[in-house]
């Protein structure tokens, strides 16, 4: 049944769909005001958009979280990666990815608390505490890691989209159909 909450075997369940897409836009959004940046750095959809970047970015650190623990609860009924190869690639593929998606923001969260201004969660609630105090030990190696790591989380999901199109277009499995619902 498409609106069973949990995951089986055949497919990912209606909260592990929802946290996956929901997830996936929020990283458009991020991603695309990180390249209008770089790109149209004075622009105004680059200045909308950068400014709900640490925001968006302590959602989805909530999110993925809860992602993390929701698979872990589902892990002995969740799709199989496959086998050989193919599957052990993609079960690393999906660890690096989990990785990269706690570590990255994490460290932004670490910067934010480290600066000392804190953080406001879309203008309305303050979620890191504003210090006025300023914690080099913590901000250097954020500041240094975050961008870096963001990048390289968004070649892995790159990756992981072109590993839809080879499963559909290549292998011919229903891989896609597992996540899309």
């Amino acid at each position: 049944m498409a609106l069973e909450p949990r995951d089986t075997p055949e497919r990912y369940g209606l909260v592990s769909r929802a946290l996956h897409w929901s997830m996936a836009a929020l990283f458009a959004w991020q991603f695309l005001g990180m390249i209008l940046k770089k790109l149209a750095e004075d622009s105004a959809a680059a200045t909308f958009i950068r400014g709900t970047h640490s925001s968006i970015g302590a959602l989805l650190f909530l999110l993925v979280v809860i992602r993390a623990v929701w698979a872990f609860s589902n892990r002995r009924e969740r799709p199989a990666h496959g086998t050989g190869l193919l599957g052990r690639a993609a079960a690393a593929g999906h660890f690096a990815l989990y990785a990269l998606m706690i570590i990255a923001p994490a460290l932004a969260l670490l910067r934010a608390y480290g600066s000392g201004r804190g953080l406001n969660f879309l203008g309305m609630a303050q979620i890191i505490p504003a210090t006025g105090t300023r914690i080099d030990w913590m901000v250097a190696p954020a500041s240094a890691l975050h961008g870096n790591l963001s990048w390289l989380l968004l070649a892995l999901i790159v990756g992981h989209i072109t590993m839809v199109f080879v499963h559909r277009d290549l292998l011919r499995d229903n891989t896609m159909a597992k996540m899309a619902g």
